[in-house]
């Protein structure tokens, strides 16, 4: 229904209702004829109309099954006190045309007031609209401003041109990531030491890195980071695993995200075993022992080819060198328990001489460690790191079975007596909820994982610790 735009200041609103068909003209004759002398010559709504205080008055209405209904709107230039007078009188008509009728005035609106509040929300709408725009721009310039910069710093790095940090050139170590926002994500934090393998098929320039520095793979928490790690396990050589979140990717992390996962990166192996990847585990194990065959054969060569090949040896970062560093800190691991055992043997034999000589005999179990002696700890505990196991101890420190880090909740769970555990992976809240359960006073590991809730009565001792 269209108001008068001469509306100054009030809007009337009538509703009618006929007991018969009547049509507008009747409405509006009944409202001027019916009023008029009501109120005087100062609210006549002839004089009123003529001299623009009332506007146009619209009327809508309905006929059906013999009765007629409708709305009629009569615009108001005069105040508060007049209108409401004036649409009073409204109600005093009783008949429209040639029927009865009832008039009623549902309400006698401020129309400036309605004015104010559609002001108010455009000018919200408005506000929003430039402070949301004006964020966008501040936040558009200082992110083109840190783009520019980071383009400027990634190079392409090899015979294959990949996406890389700056520092890959002069790096120790590097960090294997699977794409170029990837690469300027880790920029971005000033981690530089990185390289993009740009998909699954591991490129050459990344097979020939992981050989001479010391290699970070680190992927996306999907599928996808399962793949490119599958793939680098057979065709390079991977010293650590970092990941991000499940359902997250690398160039998603924020800098605290980075900083941990970099932080609690896995050595390789370990990481194989956690998941329970035996095969894959397997068969880098393989690969590894196969390099270092190759590495001690390459010791052995004529001199001449040895002249031939000292360009590559005195690289600060060649195969063979990583290859030995490697190799050291294995045969260290391996050498601790070679010791160890000679002396268990040397103490057994000693042990012997004295029984035959006392004529006693010799106990069924042979006790493996001593629970208070940080020594034997230590050196348990890097047995079993090297070898990917779990143990079990009970009371008097005498062995209740030895199991692969991937079985080991599960075979404890099964167990009666369980006094003391020693795990060369990391300790994770599942094994103390087992080992909490079967009565453990200690469990010894190589590093604490996410632990939410230790029991009082058992003590959690990572390898730093022991």
């Amino acid at each position: 229904m269209n108001v008068d735009p001469n509306i100054t200041k009030y809007l009337i609103k009538v509703k009618i209702n006929a007991d018969g068909v009547v049509e507008k003209p009747d409405v509006v004759g009944a409202i001027f004829g019916q009023t008029e002398g009501l109120l005087g010559e100062e609210l006549d709504l002839r004089d009123l109309q003529k001299s623009g205080k009332i506007g146009r008055i619209e009327v809508e209405i309905d006929s059906k099954k013999g009765r007629t209904e409708g709305t009629v709107l009569i615009p108001s230039g005069l105040d508060q006190v007049e209108s409401s007078i004036l649409a009073a009188s409204l109600e005093t008509i009783d008949r429209i045309g040639p029927c009865k009728a009832k008039v009623d005035v549902e309400e006698v609106e401020d129309v400036r007031q309605e004015k104010r509040k559609k002001v108010i929300e455009r000018a919200e709408q408005l506000y929003k609209k430039m402070s949301e725009s004006g964020k966008t721009v501040s936040e558009s310039i200082i992110a083109s401003v840190r783009e520019e910069v980071e383009r400027g710093e990634i190079i392409s790095y090899g015979e294959d041109k990949l996406p890389a940090g700056p520092a890959i050139k002069d790096s120790d170590a590097v960090i294997v990531v699977e794409g170029r926002n990837d690469v300027l994500n880790l920029l971005k934090y000033g981690i530089k030491n990185t390289i993009a393998v740009q998909g699954t098929n591991i490129p050459r320039t990344v097979q020939r890195l992981s050989k001479e520095r010391t290699t970070t793979v680190f992927l996306d928490g999907d599928r996808g980071g399962d793949l490119i790690l599958k793939e680098m396990l057979q065709v390079a050589e991977v010293d650590f695993v970092a990941r991000a979140p499940p359902g997250t990717e690398v160039e998603e992390l924020t800098y605290k995200q980075i900083v941990k996962a970099l932080r609690y990166k896995t050595p390789t192996e370990q990481y194989l075993a956690m998941k329970g990847m035996n095969e894959d585990l397997k068969n880098y194990q393989e690969r590894n022992d196969k390099s270092s065959e190759k590495g001690e054969q390459s010791k052995e060569e004529p001199h001449e080819k040895k002249e031939h090949h000292e360009h590559q040896r005195e690289q600060p970062h060649s195969r063979e060198e990583k290859q030995e560093r490697r190799e050291i800190q294995r045969n260290h691991i391996r050498e601790e328990h070679i010791e160890e055992s000679e002396e268990e043997k040397k103490r057994e034999t000693e042990e012997e001489i004295v029984r035959s000589e006392a004529k006693v005999e010799p106990p069924v179990q042979k006790k493996e460690f001593s629970p208070e002696d940080p020594d034997s700890v230590k050196r348990k505990l890097n047995y079993l790191s090297n070898s990917k196991e779990t143990e079990v101890f009970n009371e008097t420190g005498m062995t209740e079975g030895s199991f692969p880090l991937s079985e080991a909740p599960e075979k404890i769970e099964s167990m009666e007596r369980v006094s003391y555990v020693l795990t060369g992976g990391v300790i994770s809240q599942r094994l103390i909820d087992i080992c909490n359960k079967k009565g453990a006073k200690v469990i010894y590991g190589i590093r604490k994982g996410n632990i939410t809730k230790k029991p009082e009565n058992m003590r959690v001792v990572p390898l730093e610790e022991a």
